[in-house]
């Protein structure tokens, strides 16, 4: 189907022209490169520093074995940071200017137990491609117990959907461990989406069944051999991944299911109405851009328009390029949606969630 849907190439308003000349100005006036520099590479090592040196605490067991639920539980915030703030620009190619080091620095899905090749497929190819578009964009399928869009098809549970979402959400990246990459992979292969993304079914197959047998491994199998208490790792491990799903879900549901970005169907002509730009500004939102903490701590994902708009410029530039976006948007007479709390976005989200568990 996405090779039927299009968007309208001519942008008859020159919106996207001049939003694209006014941002390549600034950092060519300014002298600075859209990838990455110094504050992208600390973060990087705080990140993975989190991530790690709590779990060499606990294979050392300098604490008592109660203690792994606790250092796990810290590990979560690593394992959060190195998808969002990491894993998420290397796979989009704004990590580094250098091409090995955001193929390297894009792996780091796979030390935190997903797939950074099923990812790019899903969150790039087609996420930002067809984002909100029904049938589409993966992010908003039917999803078990959940439906993300207006258009998916109604169950009577849904309509408690906004009460029991968040446990859902915390589930999240068990399941990718477990099931989701398995099942997405299955169906590229089968559909030909991996040799169209540079890949071979069989060797992708063999290299995530691989990382994640490793991953599992190290994580809740090597501290047991190495003596750790058995029931502290289990509890350790399965808190750290509710904390993380929870964490990484809901601050991607907080840019797209929430009160404003529109949800679409394809079109019968098969062409969009809107300009892939306009379509971008009217299905995303973002949150709490004032707050330097959650810009940094979710890498820059609560500019999600910057970021729809522009996924190449890393996201540390997002806070200074955001004015012309908003501005240039004003200009033309295009909506910016925005939440200013994130409060006010989780709480926009749950009456989203409510409104689509009502029969259509």
């Amino acid at each position: 189907m996405e090779s039927t849907v299009k968007f309208p190439r001519p942008d008859a308003e020159g919106f996207f022209r001049t939003m694209m000349n006014r941002v390549n100005d600034y950092f060519r006036e300014n002298g600075v490169k859209k990838t990455g520099n110094w504050q992208m590479y600390l973060k990087t090592v705080i990140m993975i520093m989190a991530y790690v040196l709590p779990f060499v605490l606990v294979l050392l067991q300098v604490f008592p074995d109660w203690a792994a639920i606790v250092l796990y539980s810290i590990m979560a915030f690593g394992k959060t940071g190195i998808g969002l703030a990491v894993m998420h620009d290397a796979n989009h190619g704004s990590y580094s200017s250098n091409k090995r080091v955001n193929e390297l620095m894009a792996r780091s899905m796979e030390i935190i137990g997903g797939s950074s090749f099923t990812w790019n497929i899903q969150h790039n190819i087609m996420h930002h491609s067809f984002t909100n578009i029904y049938g589409l964009d993966e992010d908003i399928d039917d999803k078990p117990f959940l439906r993300l869009s207006p258009h998916g098809k109604h169950k009577s549970y849904h309509r408690f959907q906004h009460i029991y979402a968040m446990v859902l959400y915390s589930m999240a990246t068990l399941s990718w461990l477990l099931f989701k990459d398995f099942k997405q992979l299955f169906h590229y292969n089968r559909s030909g989406m991996t040799e169209k993304s540079g890949g071979k079914p069989t060797s992708e197959t063999f290299r995530m069944i691989v990382s994640k047998g490793l991953y599992v491994f190290c994580l809740l199998v090597l501290p047991m051999l190495l003596g750790v208490a058995w029931w502290a790792v289990i509890i350790g491990f399965f808190v750290m991944h509710l904390i993380t799903g929870f964490l990484i879900t809901t601050v991607f549901q907080l840019a797209h299911v929430v009160e404003g970005p529109n949800h679409f169907e394809p079109e019968p002509s098969g062409t969009m109405e809107n300009t892939w730009a306009i379509h971008q500004l009217i299905t995303t939102a973002n949150f709490a851009c004032k707050s330097k903490f959650i810009t940094w701590f979710t890498g820059g994902l609560n500019h999600q328009i910057e970021h729809h708009l522009f996924p190449s410029i890393c996201h540390i530039h997002y806070r200074r390029i955001s004015r012309i976006v908003r501005e240039t948007a004003a200009e033309y007479g295009l909506p910016y949606y925005e939440h200013t709390k994130m409060g006010r976005a989780l709480i926009s989200h749950l009456g989203v969630l409510r409104q689509f568990g009502q029969p259509a």
